[in-house]
């Protein structure tokens, strides 16, 4: 997929904006953040998702990323991928891609879908075990082949935990010989279903070994390794998984998520209830945008940072990374053990960083739980 950056001295702007259609899902994973599979209660209309699209030209959008759910599924879901191209918008959509067939494919193609990323979370056995469908593997890496037969560009998109872990080097090497171009990684953030399957979550210290070998396969240079928002930071290899240096979370300043009940939030992966700003049913997204708890990143300093965020040399900068990551693990944003700076500094000092999960999600859409955050010596592990 595109890259999620703005040009420095951009205005604040809507330019990537991530569309849920939906939370109908053909799949059931056990990592699901916004616990996908039945439509939500009062979902968006063909006519008033199209009217969001609309609206979103006008504020300046350049690129829909259309979600579920599996947006698919949704019957209109053409006449969506069509309005953007009449406006202007660049299409693209991700998906699990376990009903992608042959025609749904050319009928995406011919509706104007520039890019399809599909969802690949380890070889068959760990791909079909996260995303709870026998078969699930197949019908993606399949996708993968028609998307590129139809004149599309197949991409790829990871996230990853204690699963799926040992298998970086081979996933690559399958996805290159899919015809991968951009293959974005991710840690597994603990909110919906991941929260619950905390066994399963990388452990902060293991972003060194995660990045380290990321990197390796970014430099082998047969497929494109592009780090999301939760994965970094200021490390040694930052060069071969980002185009720039980290720049702060951008959440409601460069990015926005539209949820399929018309919900707004200025990143689609921040959980729901502490950061909605409104909805598109009751407020024009002009003045959606303008909404301080939608654009909180754009007046933010370091003074929200608290742990070893707070003093951090890349403090100023960083604003300590992803605030979906953080606010999920630690009940608030401002302090992020995923970080690749971080856990070097403390395995210099013979310390590491654990998680203990301490508080269950609620079992809603886009929750989360808590976790405590420990530093314990590396030589009593």
């Amino acid at each position: 997929m595109s890259r999620r950056v703005a040009t420095p001295g951009d205005a604040p702007h809507p330019r990537y904006v991530v569309f849920e259609l939906t939370l109908r899902c053909d799949l059931h994973c056990h990592h699901c953040g916004s616990r996908a599979g039945l439509p939500r209660t009062g979902e968006l209309t063909r006519l008033e998702a199209l009217d969001v699209i609309r609206q979103l030209a006008e504020l300046g959008t350049q690129e829909i990323a259309f979600i579920g759910g599996e947006a698919y599924l949704v019957p209109w879901w053409l006449d969506a991928i069509r309005a953007c191209v009449d406006h202007g918008i660049r299409p693209v959509m991700t998906t699990g891609a376990r009903q992608l067939d042959d025609r749904r494919v050319r009928e995406a193609k011919h509706a104007g879908l520039a890019g399809v990323s599909v969802s690949i979370d380890g070889l068959e056995a760990t791909h079909d075990r996260l995303r709870n469908v026998a078969g699930s593997w197949r019908a993606a890496t399949d996708a993968l082949t028609r998307v590129a037969e139809a004149g599309l560009r197949p991409y790829a998109n990871t996230q990853f935990n204690r699963l799926n872990l040992p298998e970086i080097e081979p996933l690559a090497a399958l996805l290159a010989a899919k015809g991968v171009t951009v293959w974005q990684v991710q840690v597994t953030g603990p909110m919906g279903r991941a929260a619950e399957m905390d066994d399963w979550l990388l452990q902060p210290w293991q972003i060194l070994e995660l990045v380290d070998r990321l990197s390796a396969v970014a430099r082998a240079d047969t497929l494109h390794v592009e780090a999301a928002n939760n994965l970094g930071y200021f490390g040694p290899h930052e060069q071969h998984l980002r185009r720039f240096h980290w720049q702060g979370c951008k959440a409601g300043t460069y990015v926005l998520g539209v949820e399929s009940n018309g919900d707004v939030k200025g990143c689609p992966s921040l959980p729901s209830a502490p950061y909605v700003g409104g909805n598109v049913r009751n407020h024009p997204l002009a003045e959606l945008w303008q909404d301080k708890l939608i654009g909180f990143t754009r007046d933010r300093d370091r003074s929200e940072l608290w742990g070893r965020c707070a003093s951090c040399y890349y403090a100023d900068e960083c604003l300590a990374g992803c605030s979906w990551t953080a606010h999920t693990l630690l009940g608030r944003r401002g302090n992020l053990p995923y970080c690749y700076h971080r856990a070097e500094q403390l395995q210099r000092e013979g310390l590491r960083e654990e998680l203990l999960r301490v508080e269950a999600p609620p079992g809603q859409a886009f929750d989360f739980g808590r976790f405590e955050l420990v530093e314990v010596a590396i030589s009593d592990r």
